[in-house]
């Protein structure tokens, strides 16, 4: 494959997950009152919860925390993803030596 063809298809793949993404971002209209969102969702939204801020600036619907939640498994999920998925960055970053 030339790198013009790699490039386009890095492209397409990025453009198809980012509107994958888009599609479960807390404040979507996917739950309500009656159907509120619980550990799974959490966990979820914590870790698009990025992704989720930068839309948030685009649509005013989208928001970076799911408001209809069951409560203390939501958060439970949510902020479980928060800390291990920015946390977790660390792990990958080269040690300086002295």
């Amino acid at each position: 494959m030339n790198k013009r063809l790699k490039l386009v298809m890095l492209c397409l793949f990025v453009l198809s997950m980012a509107m994958l993404i888009a599609g479960c971002v807390p404040g979507d209209g996917s739950n309500t009152e009656e159907k509120k969102a619980g550990f799974i969702s959490g966990v979820w939204h914590g870790w698009i919860a990025p992704i989720s801020l930068i839309l948030g600036f685009f649509d005013k619907n989208v928001r970076v925390y799911e408001v209809f939640n069951k409560g203390w498994g939501y958060d439970f999920g949510f902020y479980i993803a928060i800390i291990s998925g920015f946390g977790g960055i660390s792990f990958f970053r080269k040690k300086r030596r002295r």
